[in-house]
């Protein structure tokens, strides 16, 4: 039975705090599933949306997508799941199933992406969300809520591209941050094989990203870099915000890919990318077999995110402990909201 109102949390204009919301439920497809929330992560996506970087928010929005709870109602053709199964969601929440990418199982390029997202109406920081069951997975038995919770978006997020890149010879990789998303990619890429250096700008991640499964550790400084020419076959760039591009760009062999998973400003004088035949390619998400893929291999290689665990009534601590770059380095909301299912 639906709830006649949901609880949420919900900011109702650009950057403003999130403040309690009450909502009616969302239509209910004949594929959907409701799902009561037990845990939320907190993801850069979900401030970015606050704060409309994307210009194509709509207030009051409920931000949340990393999600993990209990089926607790179904549509007709949702016949894979059943009440009170443990599911899994991540940012994408449903897909057009018409256009050419998602008839190729490429769900996550579907053409009516911005449509696409979880927290369309309403989000994972409430009390139940409702999403096509073909996107809600059930978390391997045994992983806890707040470990799911977060691979289901930065989780997916570095295994997808690291898994598409992966060559039976060790490559060499430089994971750039040692955040949120690079402390995934350095677990993941050591599992998948790489030979990894963590880069940084921060001395003292360093114990932390080689106990993550980091080879070497550099601190990314010009001087640094210019001593790692032709280093990398691979740069994976986790992090947002301004890089000095070239010195990076020059720690690339030839042929080399920079491979964008973040949101980072993209300023760079071209003469190494054509002179090197240097690629600069990207990474949204995954599709469904991956995602399932990625929980499985997360699960069998003991790839855990470092996660601190805060109480949803608390949601704007949360955000801006993430807005002063203090998590470490994940956090998920327990869901304290009375009827909710934990």
């Amino acid at each position: 039975m639906c709830p006649s109102t949901i609880l949420g949390y919900a900011t109702r204009a650009v950057g403003q705090p999130l403040e309690p919301f009450t909502y009616d439920p969302p239509k209910f497809g004949e594929y959907d599933v409701r799902v009561s929330i037990s845990h939320c992560g907190v993801c850069h996506t979900d401030i970015h949306a606050i704060d409309d970087y994307y210009g194509i928010t709509n207030y009051p929005f409920v931000p949340g997508h990393e999600i993990v709870g209990y089926v607790s109602a179904l549509g007709p053709e949702a016949s894979e799941l059943k009440e009170g199964d443990r599911v899994g969601i991540g940012w994408q929440g449903r897909c057009c199933m018409q256009c050419e990418w998602c008839l190729k199982g490429e769900e996550q390029l579907c053409m009516d992406i911005v449509q696409t997202a979880t927290w369309l109406p309403y989000g994972g920081f409430s009390s139940l969300v409702t999403v096509d069951s073909r996107f809600a997975y059930p978390p391997p038995d045994g992983m806890p809520p707040e470990i799911a919770a977060v691979l289901m978006c930065a989780g997916i997020t570095v295994y997808s591209p690291l898994r598409s890149f992966a060559a039976p010879a060790s490559q060499k990789l430089g994971v750039i941050g040692v955040g949120g998303l690079g402390h995934l990619a350095i677990q993941f890429a050591h599992a998948l094989g790489y030979e990894v250096t963590a880069l940084s700008s921060s001395p003292e991640k360093k114990e932390q990203a080689l106990a993550f499964g980091a080879d070497h550790f550099i601190v990314s400084d010009p001087s640094s870099l210019r001593e790692l020419a032709f280093a990398f076959d691979l740069l994976l760039c986790t992090a947002p915000g301004k890089f000095k591009w070239e010195p990076l760009l020059s720690a690339l062999k030839k042929k080399g890919k920079l491979v964008l998973v973040g949101f980072p400003d993209l300023e760079l004088n071209s003469t190494d990318l054509v002179a090197h035949q240097l690629s600069i390619t990207t990474s949204f998400l995954g599709n469904r077999a991956t995602m399932r893929e990625m929980l499985s291999f997360a699960h069998a290689h003991g790839i855990t995110p470092a996660v601190e665990l805060m109480p949803m009534s608390q949601v704007n601590e949360a955000i801006q402990r993430l807005r002063e770059n203090k998590a470490r380095y994940r956090i998920v909301l327990v869901n304290d909201m009375n009827g909710t299912r934990a």
